[in-house]
């Protein structure tokens, strides 16, 4: 419900400003806007099905509103072929107010008025975030004893304990981009005893990545430190208390990592071990500690890097920024954001990586955000979604910014307007597609709660 609320609440924020966007452009320009809406009053994208709204008031010339159908918004500018499909103003002489009645470059602005306002609001957001919170980041050189991997990281070579040395021959030094890096790169060089060797990736990594819902595949190596215990746990009247830090079992088998831990008591399954953990700088024993048959305590951990830090598991690398140096900061995450995005995109579309077959939608979206409400994480995945945004509407494609923004170049490169009835039928060719790419994503969501 978490994620639920913050997708609705990010996704109504930036709605109402890329739907501004295009509406202040168009006043500017002297251009009547009928309709602004946030979210749509008909059954997207099925104008004239369903139409109502849940509310709305009329201000001047504009009606504002709330629809019911909370999937996006729009605006419906005066001479315009757009969402609602009303084609009836058309059959009539353009009156000087019209979207249509417009130089060229002025419609080419309003069309291009939300997605400039998207990029600027992310910019805005993350300098914000920055301001307020800065950065922290992880340094690489701070994995004294390499990382630990996963099933499928050690299916493709990889083994805890490895230092990654450079990823498709870039040095990473801050472990915060090397998944990001990892996904898109043929090959990573490790240390392995004091020798490097090179791994190659398989072209379909992001396939398997999502075949196994695997968001981690390299993780750094962390201490075994108790988190809250949940009363419905196997061993939450065992004796632990939050911040215990096991040091071993039964007496003798030290330990210093989580994974090794993980490792040991999959070997013990159905048994009663004790464990010691630190408490307070002083060894204290649990006696009757249970392992699953899955081979699992059932004790949650700490991974918060945060928390680590504060637990000198390591040493994070906190940078703070003034009011003014936050801004061309902002700027440059707003860009290395949307070269990341790019990245994953181009893997996407490329049917060898198999991307495609993971498309998710708006369950998907909701994922990316925490399951507890953080401000900082709200206001960053935010961001995110709005550089998405970005360039998705930004794309040549009929019914969306990108598809308007092609008809309008093409009309200033040839000096002709595509015709009422060619971008009547662009308008349903690209409407028809969205709905098709809507329901494939959903779909797939769908498929994965049922897996």
């Amino acid at each position: 419900m978490t994620q639920a609320l913050q997708l609705i609440l990010s996704l109504s924020i930036l709605i109402a400003f890329h739907e501004g966007g295009h509406f202040i452009a168009a006043r500017i320009f002297k251009t009547r806007v009928e309709k602004f809406y946030l979210f749509f009053d008909f059954l997207f994208p099925l104008p004239g099905v369903l139409n109502f709204s849940l509310f709305k008031k009329k201000i001047g010339d504009t009606e504002y509103g709330l629809g019911w159908f909370p999937l996006g918004g729009y605006v419906q500018i005066s001479g315009m072929i757009d969402e609602s499909l009303d084609t009836e103003a058309m059959k009539k002489p353009a009156e000087p107010w019209e979207f249509r009645s417009k130089p060229a470059w002025q419609r080419l602005i309003i069309m291009l008025g939300g997605i400039i306002v998207n990029v600027l609001l992310a910019f805005f957001i993350y300098a914000m975030v920055l301001f307020a919170w800065g950065e922290d980041k992880l340094p690489m050189n701070q994995l004294k004893d390499g990382i630990a991997v996963d099933s499928l990281a050690r299916n493709l070579g990889f083994k805890t304990g490895d230092k990654i040395i450079s990823v498709e021959g870039q040095e990473i030094v801050y472990f915060n981009d090397l998944l990001a890096k990892t996904i898109s790169a043929k090959t990573v060089v490790i240390e392995r005893d004091g020798k490097q060797q090179t791994i190659n990736l398989p072209v379909d990594l992001l396939d398997k990545i999502a075949k196994n819902e695997r968001a981690g595949l390299i993780q750094p190596r962390i201490p075994f430190v108790i988190d809250y215990m949940n009363d419905t746990l196997l061993n939450s009247k065992a004796g632990f208390q939050r911040f215990d830090k096991v040091i071993a079992f039964n007496d003798s088998n030290k330990i210093t990592y989580f994974d090794e831990w993980k490792s040991s008591i999959k070997g013990l399954k159905n048994q009663t071990i004790s464990v010691t953990v630190e408490r307070n700088g002083k060894p204290v024993v649990i006696p009757n500690v249970k392992v699953s048959a899955e081979g699992s305590t059932e004790l949650d951990f700490i991974t918060s890097f945060k928390q680590l830090d504060s637990l000198n598991a390591f040493r994070l690398e906190h940078t703070s920024y003034g009011f003014f140096a936050s801004f061309p900061a902002g700027v440059k995450k707003t860009w290395n954001t949307l070269q990341f995005y790019i990245d994953q995109f181009k893997l996407i579309l490329s049917p060898s990586t198999g991307g495609y077959k993971h498309v998710g939608g708006f369950i998907s979206m909701g994922k990316i955000f925490e399951s507890e409400w953080d401000w900082q994480g709200f206001w960053s995945r935010t961001a995110f979604i709005s550089i998405i945004l970005a360039f998705m509407n930004l794309l040549p494609i009929p019914a969306l910014d990108g598809g308007h923004v092609l008809f309008t170049l093409w009309e200033m490169i040839t000096r002709r307007a595509p015709s009422v009835k060619f971008l009547t039928y662009a308008q349903y060719v690209g409407m028809a597609f969205l709905l098709l790419l809507m329901v494939y994503a959903n779909g797939n969501d769908i498929i994965k709660l049922f897996k």
